[in-house]
């Protein structure tokens, strides 16, 4: 029994001999391998170089050290561009990267593959467009600028202030830009002067003169006249007041071309004035609503306008005038 267990034991201890002389083999190949791949890479490593290929729609042009920098490099330029008032530039195609060994003698070429890179894009500028109307007129850099002209304008209570505007412009091409205050002194139309004898000629109120075409009633129910043609106050009432709810129809008394939309915050509030030829014009002031646009063709009835009180009002009502070559005539001798 003794002797088989010593048997025992020495079997156990060659075991663990044998392990241990595998280990060492083993430790001893795994260290060769390292040993040559150190020397393979230093060996290497004097005739080549890790670097980025790059290629642009399949075509290579050239190498990068840092595809994370060139990368971040053309990024900027999308989002900046290079010169004022750039948008965004738009690039076609982007650069594709893949990790490389080359020859030392290869030398890394960012700039040049950068400025091919460029060469795709399509820069897009941002500005501001001033317009009178529909019309772009004139062009500024900024928004606050644009703002500044609706301002000074506003300020000057000039007579085109509601026709005019800006937008938001995006173009390829960059306009000209003009001095804001060069804008407003182009834009500018003195306000028109109402409720005065000295910027018209006043007729008779007993005055009829043919003006060759027929009127209908601008409002023609729940109205009432509350202040007529001629002396009022101390001074000349140049047309006829008829009151009437804020938000009442208000028709065209006859056929004709809006010549003028406006607002004047010192006597007629929103008006507008038809031309019906031969001198002959219609106005319809104090408006809530203006349904019309200057030069637009209107049909005898056609709605234009509601009743409101804006401007110079005690409360809601039409003041109507009718003007022939400029001088108001009295509305009660063809209409109410």
């Amino acid at each position: 029994m003794f002797y088989q267990t010593q048997i025992g034991v020495f079997n156990i201890l060659r075991s663990i001999k044998n392990i241990f002389i595998h280990i060492r083999s083993s430790l001893k190949l795994i260290f060769l391998i390292v040993i040559a791949a150190i020397l393979i890479i230093s060996i290497i490593s004097l005739f080549y170089k890790v670097t980025y290929s790059v290629t642009l729609n399949g075509e290579f042009i050239g190498y990068t050290n840092s595809r994370t920098t060139l990368q971040e490099k053309i990024n900027m330029y999308m989002e900046e561009g290079e010169t004022a008032n750039t948008a965004f530039v738009e690039i076609s195609s982007l650069p594709e990267y893949s990790l490389c060994l080359v020859k030392k003698g290869n030398e890394t070429n960012d700039d040049e593959i950068f400025e091919k890179v460029k060469k795709l894009g399509t820069t897009y500028y941002e500005y501001y467009a001033i317009l009178e109307g529909s019309d772009e007129k004139y062009y500024v850099a900024t928004k606050e600028q644009a703002e500044e002209v609706i301002k000074q304008l506003t300020d000057k209570k000039s007579s085109n202030i509601k026709q005019i505007s800006y937008n938001q412009v995006f173009g390829t091409e960059i306009k000209d830009f003009t001095e804001s205050d060069k804008i407003v002194t182009a834009l500018y139309k003195k306000p028109v002067v109402t409720y005065s004898s000295s910027s018209y000629q006043i007729a008779s109120s007993t005055t009829k003169v043919d003006l060759g075409i027929g009127l209908i009633k601008p409002i023609s129910s729940g109205y009432t006249i509350t202040s007529r043609y001629g002396a009022r106050w101390g001074s000349t009432h140049t047309g006829l007041d008829i009151a009437a709810p804020t938000g009442t129809t208000i028709v065209a008394a006859a056929a004709g071309t809006v010549t003028l939309v406006n607002y004047s915050n010192t006597s007629y509030g929103n008006y507008v004035k038809i031309s019906h030829g031969n001198g002959v014009e219609t106005l319809y002031a104090h408006c809530n609503t203006i349904a019309v646009t200057g030069g637009q063709t209107v049909a005898q009835g056609q709605a234009i306008a509601t009743v409101g009180s804006t401007g110079n009002s005690t409360g809601p009502h039409l003041h109507l005038e009718i003007r022939v070559n400029g001088t108001t005539l009295n509305p009660q001798n063809y209409l109410y």
